[in-house]
Parts: C-alpha cells; structure tokens; sequence
C-alpha cells in the first residue's frame, strides 16, 4: 500500500529534478505545498483526466504560478496527457511546461498563473460562474451545475492588492463552493517575509465575511483533510485554509530559506533530499504502485459518467433547457445568430440618430442581449454613465441569479474576474471603466490576450471629449498603447452603426480579447450604403470617395466628424480627398493585401486625425504623411474648447492636407 508521504515524495522529487534539468524554476513552493496537495487531489479534487473539459469539473487554479512544477507533477501522476518527457521539456521552447503554468498549453490548465493575485481573482469569476450558472440551470433533483473551485495561493498573491479587490468581492457574494489554501511559509524571494507582510490575514479574510480556518498544519493530511471537509460544510461563505508549511520541505540543507524559493537545490542538495526523503529511485523515474495510487482516470471516469446519467435525465425532462446548456458550454451562439445580428445593425441604420456612441452602445447591448443570455455584463461603479445596464439586466447575485455584475470600484478585479467568468464556460463577459481607468485593468486585458480568450471590456468617455473633469480623466495615450497588445482587437466606432458593428464582432470573437472605445459626447450618424456596413468588420475602409483623390483623410470615432467635414473645406479648394474610417486597426492590418491597398493607395499621401497619441498612425501615414494628435495631456474646460485648443479643427486639418501634398 502505497503511504501519503510516497504519494508527496513523488511530487517534491519531480519538482526538484525537473527545475534541476531546467537550471531554473521554483522547487520550494511545490515541495512545501505537495502534502496539501495529496489531501485535495487525492481525496476531494472531481475531474477527469481522459476529458479535461467536463463541464462539471472542480476548476483549480494555481494561482502563486511560480511553483508551475507541483501543478506539472500532479497532471501527469493523475493520468493526464502530460507525459513524463513533457516534464523533463520544463521551462524548454514549445514545451508543454513552461516556465508558468499556461493556458492551452498542457490539458488540466484552467489559466495562466504567474501575475501573482490574478490565479485567486480567476477563481472567484469561476467560483461565480458556477453560481450562476447553477440558478440558470439546475431544477429540483437535477443539480447538474455542481462544482467546486480550488486555489493554491502564496504571501505574494495576498500582497498584491488585486487580491484585496476579489476576495473582498468573494465575501460578499458568498462564494461557498471557492476554497483557498493559503501557503503561509513566511519566505519570499527577498527573504523572510516578516520585514513587508505583517497583516493579520486570517483577521482580513473574516472582515471580508470569509470562513477562516486557521493554523493548519499544511505536512499533516489529516489536518488538512480535516480543514477540507469544513470548508465543504460551510453553506455560505467561501474559505480560507491558513496551511503553515516549510518551504523546500525535503531540502534538509535549503529547507525553510529564502534560498530554495527561486532557484535549483543543486545535485548535492538534490542527492542529500532523496537520502532524507528516503526516495532512492533515479531522476524522473515514478514506481509503478506510485502511479497507480495517484491515478485518477478510473474515479474520474466514474464521476463523470455518474454526471452523465444525471444530465441525460435532466435532457428527458427539460430538453429544452439541456440543448442551451450544451450551447453555451460549447461557446456556441444560436443557429440564427447571423441573420439575426444584420437585422439588428440594418435597424440601428434605418434609425440614423445622432448620439453619444456610449448610448448606442447601450442600445447594441438592449438588442442583441435578448438573445444572449451567456452576456453576463457588469461596471466598475459606473453603470449609469458606461451605459452598460439595459432593460433585462438583474444582479448575477440575486437569490435567482441574474446577468448583471456590480463590481464596485475595482477596475482590476473586475477584468480580471471576467476572464475567470469566460474561462469557466458559459459566458460571455462584458464589463465598463472609463478609459482612463483601464490603466488599473491593464494586466488582466494583456492575460486576456494572451490566453486568446474573449471577453469584451467596454471603456467609455474616451478623450479629451470628455471635458471639465480634466487631464487626470481625459485619456491620451490610451488608445493606442491598448492597440499594442497582442491579440487584442481595439474598436473606436464613429457613431451608432459602427458601434452596432463593433458589438457584433466582439460577440462573435472567440481567439482574443476585444476592447470597445465609446464617447461621451454625440457623435453624427454617417449613412453609408449596405457595402460600407459590411465593410467595417474589415475594420477600415473607405467611408467617403472622392474623384481624383489627391490624399487619403484617416479618422477614426469623434474625429470621423471633423474628417469629413474637411473633406469638405479642401473640396471647396479645389483639392478632393477621401475619408477612411479605421475603427480597428487590428482588423484592418488582417485584411489582404488587396483591401489594404485599395483603402489606402500608396500613391496618395495620408493624413490621420485622432484626439489622442498620435505615434500608432505613422505607420499608417509613413515618413511624409501627417498625424494630427495629441502627444501631451488635457486640460479641464468643455470639451469644444478643448479640441479648438488642441489643434483639432478644420482649418488645421486643411493645412496639415496641404503640407504634405
């Protein structure tokens, strides 16, 4: 019979070899933490290694992502495909294990981990999701959404203050199905963490209406199953395991010190672990009656064929309810989506009004949400002036569940708790800042990117158009630093067709993240003809021709106006130009060569207007072609003053045409 500590032994030594191999990595936190892990992945964790995507799994979350080995180790002991050699490839190029656990890369990998406090806050928009979607769906006897979110977190994750933001969030929404087992080894990379991390956590987490179990001992699995079952007990709070470790347990030399945290033990060190351990096998190499005893297939085979019978009866008796489940499990939208989104920007269209594009935002949401109902939407305390609210919109936290989330004034949290919400499955995020404030969200919209997931984050009151509330309000740089990430398409629509447009294919998105730009101010409608509203999922094309152009006009959002109105000014001059509407650059540098070219002839000189940094637009308009920008903050005054000031006028517009023909 294989013990628990063999079971721990097999995690702490395939840590320690695999970053050995790598020369760099983390052993510590995998080596201290192995023994919590024998108690939840061997006796509590619902998953299944053969279907990593059963709907109804636990999700764990990882979320001090820095000890990647432990999560590497115990995949691969359990029967996931992740094979020892992908183990011995740790921190390799194209591995399956690099350096941070990754999503997409390995199965088993709920997230990408390693921006420490972002792992719990994912965790709290599964844990949320799971509530959600549980009082969506599930009916008396059948439970079909049943599930538990786990996280693994370190003195750095509670640090960071993001994790103030979601677990405060956490507590209030009475996450009881989240766990947490807090690594309290007192060591971080600078030493012992007493000189920068003396708050009283278990204190912190009971304020935030947290069941607090204290003092664990996290190399004792009794104690810590004990905890567990607890935690499961517990109805209407989520819980915090405060698991006392020692880093690097099983180092006898290294272990307890800073020293074992960030770096490999070394082959003396390594050899003196195994005679402590008593774990005489050679590197990489696993006993047959370990692996057996880690195994998970069989259970997890059971669980979910178990789940499968469930559902089937739930299909028996609300079929109905089970083909939207699969639907939105799958991420699919509905089989009339397609027509039914053209008819909603074809309406928009026929309306022609003239508005705010943060209202026509809004009355995209009230069209297409009806038929959505995987749009789970939210704000950062600014639902009535991002407009994000519609006329179905009922708080996800309601005793009936519902479609709407308050996040209060964590602009971090909330995006980062939207990628949890989209990684669960289910849901289709949207949530709204101003934009100014998706500073604060920054390294949540870049995770989002680079985990090609999908979720759509609204910002509002999008330059100095905003006004009197000035520089520290009015972005700049803004829009075009988001166009920089990776992945991410970034829309700044003109007026309420493009913003319907814009909707539609951030909807429609499923490899990356879409950032939605809207304005305070009203903004004209343009009319356009059926092949220019098809044009802008193209993301730039030609919104008004004219006769032997001499030069291109490039423009996008509140600057769209001023483009065509000094189209009309060089028109009267004599000098015809055209105007090209780019509300995504992204999209736009997608198309083929041949759209590009014939949107932007390269024989015609180009000028591009956008009341912010004007650096993303030379590669558009090249070394003699002009950008009429904003390369310095605002200013508080009304916003016409502003523009006027800032050089955002027709008659400048017209020179800066003139200087470069």
């Amino acid at each position: 019979m294989v013990t628990r500590k063999e079971l721990a032994d097999a995690v702490r030594v395939l840590s320690m070899d695999a970053v050995q191999q790598a020369n760099s990595g983390h052993p510590g936190m995998p080596m201290g933490m192995a023994d919590i892990a024998v108690a939840l992945w061997k006796h509590h964790l619902k998953h299944n290694p053969a279907n990593p995507k059963w709907a109804d799994r636990d999700r764990f979350v990882l979320s001090n992502g820095h000890g990647s080995m432990l999560l590497y180790s115990l995949l691969h002991l359990t029967g996931y495909d992740l094979s020892i050699d992908d183990l011995k490839q740790f921190r390799q190029l194209h591995s399956k294990t690099p350096g941070h656990p990754e999503y997409g890369y390995a199965p088993g990998i709920e997230t990408t981990t390693g921006p420490l406090g972002q792992g719990i806050t994912n965790a709290v928009g599964m844990a949320l999701a799971e509530k959600v979607l549980g009082k969506s769906f599930n009916r008396p006897g059948h439970d079909i959404v049943d599930h538990r979110t786990w996280v693994f977190l370190g003195d750095g994750c509670l640090m960071e203050g993001i994790s103030h933001e979601a677990c405060s969030l956490a507590g209030t929404w009475g996450l009881s199905k989240l766990t947490a087992f807090w690594d309290d080894n007192g060591i971080s990379i600078d030493g012992d963490v007493e000189g920068w991390f003396t708050d009283d956590t278990p204190k912190r987490f009971e304020a935030y209406g947290w069941h607090v179990i204290r003092n664990v001992d996290g190399h004792d699995v009794d104690a810590v199953l004990k905890a567990i079952d607890a935690a499961r007990a517990e109805t209407g709070k989520p819980t915090l395991i405060c698991c006392k470790t020692v880093i690097g347990m099983g180092a006898p030399n290294k272990q307890g010190g800073h020293n074992v945290h960030g770096a490999p033990l070394g082959a003396t060190e390594i050899a003196a672990a195994r005679e402590f351990l008593g774990w005489p096998h050679a590197p990489f190499e696993i006993p047959a009656d370990i692996y057996a005893g880690w195994s998970a297939r069989d259970s997890g085979n059971a669980a979910e064929a178990d789940w499968t019978a469930r559902f089937n009866a739930y299909r028996a008796a609300y079929p109905a309810l089970a083909d939207e489940f699969e639907r939105r499990i799958g991420g699919k939208l509905p089989a009339d989506w397609a027509a039914f989104a053209a008819d909603v920007v074809a309406q928009i269209a026929a309306k022609g009004e003239t508005l705010a594009t943060r209202k026509a935002s809004q009355n995209a949401i009230e069209a297409f949400a009806p038929k959505l109902p995987e749009l789970l939407g939210g704000s950062a305390d600014l639902a009535s002036s991002n407009l994000t609210l519609w006329s179905g919109s009922k708080d996800a936290n309601s005793a009936e569940g519902g479609n709407y989330v308050y996040y209060g004034v964590r602009e971090f949290g909330m995006a980062a708790i939207m990628n949890g919400l989209y990684l669960h499955g289910g849901f289709k995020p949207y949530g709204a800042t101003f934009l100014m404030f998706s500073e604060y969200a920054r390294n949540a919209l870049r995770m989002a990117a680079l985990m090609k997931i999908s979720p759509i984050f609204v910002f509002t009151h999008d330059s100095i158009g905003l006004g009197e509330d000035g520089p520290t309000h009015q972005p700049v740089e803004q829009v075009a630093t988001l166009r920089l990430i990776p992945n991410m398409d970034t829309w700044r629509p003109c007026d309420t067709v493009e913003s319907a447009v814009s909707w539609q294919a951030a909807i429609e998105r499923n490899d990356g993240p879409s950032t939605l730009i809207f304005s305070r101010q009203n903004l004209p409608f343009i009319p356009r003809d059926a092949g220019q509203v098809a044009a802008i999922r193209r993301g730039g094309y030609v919104l008004r021709d004219a006769d032997n152009a001499r030069a291109v006009l490039i423009a996008t959002g509140s600057e769209i106006e001023l483009a065509l109105k000094a189209q009309t000014a060089l028109a009267g001059q004599g000098i015809p130009v055209r105007v090209v509407s780019m509300p995504s650059t992204s999209v736009f540098d997608r198309q083929g060569k041949d759209w590009i070219a014939s949107v932007l002839p390269k024989a015609l000189p180009r000028v591009a207007i956008e009341a912010g940094h004007p650096d993303g637009w030379r590669k558009y308009v090249g070394l003699d072609g002009a950008v009429v920008g904003l390369d310095h903050f605002g200013e508080s005054a009304p916003a016409k003053v502003l523009f006027e000031t800032f050089g955002f006028t027709v008659d400048n517009v017209v020179a800066t045409v003139k200087s470069v023909l």
